[in-house]
């Protein structure tokens, strides 16, 4: 059948050979040019269709590279013998990006947002991804930080001219070295700052060795539920607690058991009394998100735990820097004499979440599996961010800037407390607040909870339900899990005071 162009309708304020070759290659996916067919010669096609020869000759040498078309000698241009026949499909009438009708179906047309939108449980066939489905992180909130955030720290305070100052210096000479493929556990240098660092200000006995670089905490976490859990196991986990290191566990198969949180932190005797989990997750310098401080009766009966029954304790320390009386407490990991906690720590609850710099602290023994399995993920860390924050700590930013975000804190915690609404139906009283970003207040009942929540919004400010918090499955009732989540640190003093008076008013309302 001879080729007829008559169809070929192209966009003169677009790129002519580009929208050719898509025309073209299109027929022949469809079926509309079958194998064989011989095509117009350059000279006349670009007659018929008014454009230029060269843009004609673009488009067929594009045809020729992909194996559309072949030429032969003497004989004129044809379309390729396919090794295999296109895919069959009715023919839909379409427009693509070109500006040009294709006639192509939706299912062989090159422009992506033509492609039906399909749920991914459709497509994907996995038992991993059916998990996901049921454990995977919100979408952080959009915008500028605004009083009640959780979980970020007062990074309007960060040094970023001395931050880009280091940063410039890197870039302007950098060792060539460090532009190769590096040690997926991380930066020779930061592994070691890190370590004097956590020697120093948190009474740990460790070695650069044993750290491991991470993209954030929560790639720490992740790599914890990939490399201690088998798909079946139980993982004690604290109810209420983040979800978001649930989550990771769930999806590497782990059966969820919600242990429970009193005053001194997560309740041991229930632990054990679940004899399936083998790893505990815990956040003992300030439990998230009761606030609880965990007690060193509770800390050693823990790790003796860990030490009877063989398991592993994964301590988050997300934000164990920020302590108003006296040091911060030595974390569970400068406790351990057995080898049996993972020390999960992060870089940005003290400059920024943007940053994604995080780290493990590990047993010697589980070091190698660790940074064998990260590289599989992401080769390692990226450089420059790497070896800036090592130049950071090193010439003694950190430290300092950890004493300002520390005094900052407290006195965002001060200006929140002094002016919270305390005569408002239904809301408990506030709690005393020793460390952490962030406290829970009681509420009465959910559906207390989820006004007042909602009528903060309306004034736009964020506060986050305690019920959220709470494992799926949790036989308390539900009023039991009502509360209110507040950040402390995300504004200054004035815009916490402004939305002090925001919320008094509504509420009160």
């Amino acid at each position: 059948m001879p080729f007829n162009p008559a169809g070929i309708e192209l966009d003169r304020r677009q790129g002519l050979s580009r929208q050719l070759y898509q025309a073209l290659r299109l027929r022949v996916l469809d079926g509309r040019l079958a194998s064989g067919t011989r095509l117009p010669a350059s000279r006349d096609l670009a007659a018929a269709l008014a454009i230029s020869r060269n843009s004609v000759v673009r488009a067929y040498d594009q045809l020729y590279a992909e194996g559309f078309i072949e030429g032969r000698v003497g004989d004129g241009t044809y379309v390729a013998q396919l090794s295999a026949p296109p895919p069959s499909a009715k023919k839909l009438s379409t427009k693509v990006s070109t500006g040009f009708s294709t006639g192509l179906p939706t299912a062989l047309s090159t422009n992506w947002l033509d492609l039906p939108v399909l749920p991914s449980s459709k497509v994907i066939h996995s038992a991993t991804f059916s998990r996901i489905e049921y454990n995977h992180l919100a979408k952080p909130p959009s915008g500028p930080p605004r009083a009640f955030r959780v979980g970020v720290p007062a990074f309007d305070l960060f040094p970023f001219e001395v931050w880009a100052k280091l940063n410039a210096a890197f870039w302007r000479k950098p060792d060539l070295q460090q532009l190769c493929y590096g040690d997926p556990a991380g930066d020779a240098r930061l592994r070691a700052m890190i370590a004097a660092y956590l020697r120093s200000s948190r009474g740990m006995q460790c070695s650069a060795e044993q750290i491991v670089i991470t993209s954030g905490a929560q790639q720490g976490i992740s790599l914890c539920a990939q490399l201690l859990v088998e798909p079946g196991d139980g993982v004690g986990i604290e109810n209420p607690g983040y979800r978001a290191a649930g989550h990771a566990f769930a999806v590497a198969g782990a059966r969820l058991r919600g242990i429970a949180v009193d005053e001194e932190g997560i309740d041991c005797a229930a632990l054990a009394a679940a004899t399936d989990c083998r790893v505990a997750y815990v956040t003992p310098s300030h439990q998230y998100p009761t606030g609880v401080v965990m007690s060193l009766a509770r800390r050693l009966e823990l790790l003796a735990w860990a030490e009877r029954t063989q398991g592993w304790i994964v301590e988050d320390d997300y934000d164990g820097e920020y302590r108003y009386t006296g040091a911060p407490l030595a974390p569970l990991a400068a406790l351990d004499r057995q080898g049996r906690v993972l020390y999960v720590g992060t870089f940005g609850k003290v400059a920024f979440p943007a940053l994604r710099l995080g780290y493990l602290v590990l047993p010697p023994a589980l070091v190698d599996a660790f940074s064998q399995r990260r590289a599989v993920d992401v080769r390692h860390s990226e450089v420059s961010t790497q070896a800036v924050m090592a130049e950071f700590m090193a010439a003694g930013h950190f430290q300092r800037h950890i004493r300002r975000m520390r005094r900052a804190a407290l006195s965002r915690r001060n200006t929140l407390l002094a002016g919270w609404p305390s005569d408002i139906p239904g809301v408990g009283s506030l709690p005393s607040v020793a460390a952490g970003l962030h406290l829970t207040i009681p509420v009465d009942t959910l559906a207390c909870e989820q006004q007042l929540i909602a009528l903060a919004a309306s004034v736009d400010v964020e506060i986050n339900g305690l019920s959220s918090y709470w494992l799926p499955d949790s036989t308390l009732p539900a009023d039991q899990r009502a509360g209110l989540v507040l950040g402390f640190a995300a504004v200054p003093e004035a815009a916490i005071t402004a939305a002090l008076g925001r919320l008094r008013k509504v509420w009160r309302g």
